[in-house]
């Protein structure tokens, strides 16, 4: 898992840079060059969608998503631990939710076509289904680390050896 989320963060970081990348140089060919690149305003977009879906799930598997931890600095560990992982089920059902509704999406526009690239419809729906997928890896991954009792003192989270990271 641990390499896996490493290429998942690797594919966000050359997504961001690619992004910006592109809308650079659509902004200098509008303004400089006086004719606009057309295309790359919807590849921005698609990679955008990567880099915040794989992003988003390396930040799940990580501790790093957002969460509300004030109430839980007043409860004992046994509960914590208990809200922890109502929190990783409700986050395995929502990228449950990701795949099944990305497929469908997928489905219904496979035979459309995005303006100026020429894919299929369809691919503008892949990074919300692998986002989803690994939403579901890495919250099951850390239900499992929590059954195992491989939690740290701090809020009952689950712990990564540095290895993992």
């Amino acid at each position: 898992m641990a390499v896996l989320a490493r290429i998942a963060l690797a594919l966000s970081g050359i997504g961001l840079v690619l992004m910006t990348a592109f809308i650079a140089w659509q902004v200098f060919g509008r303004f400089v060059l006086n004719d606009t690149p057309t295309w790359t305003e919807s590849v921005s977009v698609l990679i955008m969608g990567w880099f915040i879906f794989l992003g988003a799930a390396v930040g799940i598997r990580e501790g790093y998503h957002l969460s509300f931890d004030v109430f839980l600095y007043l409860l004992p560990d046994r509960v914590k631990r208990v809200l922890h992982t109502v929190s990783d089920i409700v986050v395995v059902a929502f990228g449950a939710g990701m795949i099944g509704y990305g497929i469908q999406l997928a489905e219904a526009t496979w035979s459309t076509t995005i303006p100026n690239v020429g894919w299929s419809g369809a691919t503008a729906f892949l990074a919300l289904i692998c986002g989803g997928v690994l939403l579901v890896l890495f919250s099951l991954e850390r239900l499992a680390r929590r059954a195992a009792g491989l939690v740290t003192a701090r809020f009952g989270e689950v712990e990564l050896p540095d290895e993992d990271r």
